[in-house]
């Protein structure tokens, strides 16, 4: 059968969390408690990472290492990687539930999906013990995809590895990787994508890259929107994402066309952008 099998969708900024709010703002907070102030775009760099490697990510960016050296006397070493994550993982867990709310069109796309047959996975840069209150709480507000992987699965070996990926792969019994579609908000999806050798989709309202809340997005003018929109969609595409989107309700038509590209021979990151 040559055509898609199944979709992956990243979690929070995807398919729940609109803006991908949760992990950001306690990033910003561990750091404010090392005394040293971190902006919003260095915290959602890295964004998608399993959290333990996006803090380290953030300590490794040379501004922010250089204030860390200047407070500390010293470079950063994993021991502090550790103590900042420490501090993150139960600061997050205190407020995870709150951020569970599927986005606009995710529940109507996934039904319309599962009528096309597809199955449906889903990989995180959260831990297995963050996806314990994550997955029981979108459940309850009727997002519920068929599995769900975490570095904890692989290793820890989080995004951009592909290993997620094959791990959901193997869960739905996908048979080929150019059958299958991950959809993501941040760049390290789209990477987990294109190491994976699936169709890569970035989703671009919503987004942790667009990094605005729903309230936010709504108030901008349609040029503004229109702007942050043409700037999102070219950093995914220029990270090697094979389409864009600009929400899940596109999804159902884009998996016609990639089924007709591989109908007609063509295999993810084939195509000329």
């Amino acid at each position: 059968m040559n055509r898609v099998e199944g979709v992956i969708f990243d979690w929070a900024g995807t398919t729940v969390d609109f803006g991908c709010f949760a992990p950001v703002n306690v990033f910003v907070d561990i750091f404010k408690n090392e005394g040293i102030d971190v902006t919003m775009e260095e915290a959602r760099e890295p964004m998608g990472m399993l959290k333990i490697d996006h803090i380290r990510a953030m300590l490794s960016m040379p501004r922010i290492a250089a204030l860390w050296e200047e407070k500390n006397g010293r470079s950063f070493n994993e021991q502090d990687v550790n103590d900042l994550y420490a501090d993150f993982e139960p600061a997050l867990m205190a407020s995870l539930a709150d951020y569970t709310d599927p986005i606009p069109g995710v529940i109507e796309t996934v039904e319309a999906l599962r009528k096309q047959g597809l199955k449906i996975g889903s990989t995180t840069g959260y831990t297995a013990t963050m996806m314990d209150v994550v997955v029981p709480n979108a459940l309850k507000k009727g997002y519920d995809p068929d599995c769900y992987v975490t570095a904890d699965d692989t290793n820890g070996l989080g995004r951009p590895y592909p290993y997620m990926i094959y791990r959901n792969m193997e869960q739905l019994t996908l048979s080929a990787p150019w059958k299958v579609v991950k959809v993501g908000d941040t760049v390290s999806d789209i990477q987990e994508g294109v190491n994976a050798g699936v169709w890569s989709v970035g989703v671009v309202i919503g987004s942790s890259k667009m990094g605005l809340s729903l309230d936010e997005y709504q108030t901008l003018t349609q040029s503004e929107q229109e702007a942050i929109i043409a700037k999102t969609t070219s950093i995914f595409k220029g990270k090697g994402a094979d389409f864009t989107i600009r929400t899940m309700r596109e999804l159902p038509e884009l998996i016609d066309t990639i089924n007709q590209l591989i109908l007609e021979g063509h295999r993810p990151h084939s195509m000329e952008h």
